[in-house]
């Protein structure tokens, strides 16, 4: 088994009060196969009045997959879509050549606790039509005291639905009480465990909530184990054979992919169209960190 590599998700402040952590990319690892990026929020509780509301954002060349545990959120976006996701659910929005939306969450909502991550596509599918699927039914098992809930790919004789474009694997897995679990890996695979919940053991190093272990490739097999009410996301996928480049909101296969993306959405291009919502607030891209280089 190779070393496991220790990454600490770094908090983030999105605004409004809005703090999530982010283990997705860091300096210490940028992807896992196509997973790019992923942003913990929660569990946190909501004021009266006050919740999560992100403004007209545009997205390029990747997926946003949104595995919500608790709350309510209702996602809008250019393509006329408006669907309210609720725990144990799926959103999946591709981007492709381009799309915009917004996110926010109930007024009734008292908390949430969401783990949002990107797809990178790949240049064969980066300028895609944009899509947007809601998966409310996921393959869901029990063994060995856990609850498995397959999020993406194909796992021990289960195939998730959503649609992918790159070899994956995602899985939210909840220990009801203190176990040990050896789980099968594909060692084509690299492979990420990160703590939503609780923590865990692997290779006798100990995990808590924010922490990822990142396994890399070519292991048939891990161990873990789980403290009870311990809530692990298991991710994993060939390693991604192309560059990207991610700034901002948009993925992209150079730095002239973004650079046209970030002055389209500040021209208001017809490229990413517009959210059907009364209360949009239209988010503004920073300057370019090689602008003028």
């Amino acid at each position: 088994m190779n070393p496991i590599q220790r990454i600490e998700a770094k908090a983030t402040d999105l605004g409004e009060g809005m703090i999530v952590y982010r283990a997705l990319p860091t300096k210490q690892c940028r992807m896992i196969g196509a997973w790019c990026f992923l942003d913990h929020a929660g569990p946190m509780p909501f004021a009266p009045g006050q919740g999560m509301h992100v403004g007209a954002h545009p997205h390029t060349s990747l997926q946003t997959f949104s595995w919500l545990i608790e709350g309510e959120v209702l996602h809008r976006d250019s393509l006329g879509s408006k669907q309210v996701i609720r725990p144990g659910e799926v959103n999946l929005m591709t981007a492709g050549h381009g799309i915009v939306h917004t996110e926010d969450t109930l007024p009734e909502a008292t908390g949430m606790h969401l783990a949002q991550l990107w797809i990178a596509l790949p240049s064969s599918a980066k300028d895609c039509a944009p899509a947007f699927d809601h998966y409310p039914v996921l393959p869901r098992w029990v063994a060995d005291h856990c609850t498995f809930t397959l999020l993406a790919g194909t796992y021990a004789g289960h195939t998730a639905p959503a649609t992918l474009y790159t070899p994956l694997i995602g899985m939210d897995v909840l220990a009801s009480a203190a176990t040990t679990l050896t789980l099968p890996l594909d060692p084509a695979f690299e492979y990420g465990l990160f703590a939503l919940e609780g923590g865990f053991t692997c290779g006798a190093e100990a995990f808590n909530t924010n922490e990822l272990a990142y396994l890399g490739a070519g292991s048939a097999a891990v161990t873990v184990e789980l403290t009870a009410g311990t809530r692990l996301l298991l991710l994993g996928g060939e390693p991604f054979a192309e560059q990207i480049t991610m700034w901002w909101n948009f993925v992209g296969h150079s730095k002239e992919d973004i650079m046209k993306a970030q002055q389209q959405w500040a021209a208001k291009d017809p490229r990413f169209g517009v959210v059907d919502n009364p209360d949009e607030r239209r988010l503004v891209a920073p300057p370019l960190p090689w602008a003028g280089s």
